[in-house]
């Protein structure tokens, strides 16, 4: 992830813990960084219900990547580890709304 203007270099200590649940893929309309990503129905167009999978995942963009996310735009903010505590309490919310 070098060489990109105003990157900060800071270490990544440990992978973000996914779930693999698809909640934020099936969400994308509730946040404006992520809305070109609605086939329409609030769920990314390149997710795939039925194996909770993304069809570009190789290629997916920076938006959908936490490591990279943090990287580019929020490393001068916060560590690695508040950065993911952030993160999963926004997985937990995606959790319960789909409780609902």
């Amino acid at each position: 992830m070098a060489g990109v203007p105003g990157e900060v270099n800071t270490p990544i200590s440990r992978a973000f813990p996914c779930t693999q649940c698809g909640r934020c893929c099936e969400n994308v309309h509730l946040s404006d960084e992520t809305l070109f990503l609605d086939r329409g129905d609030g769920t990314c167009r390149h997710y795939h219900a039925a194996s909770k999978a993304c069809s570009i995942y190789s290629e997916r963009p920076d938006i959908c990547r936490v490591d990279r996310m943090y990287v580019l735009r929020y490393a001068r903010l916060h560590t690695w580890d508040e950065f993911i505590a952030l993160n999963l309490h926004a997985c937990d919310q995606l959790q319960s709304l789909a409780r609902q």
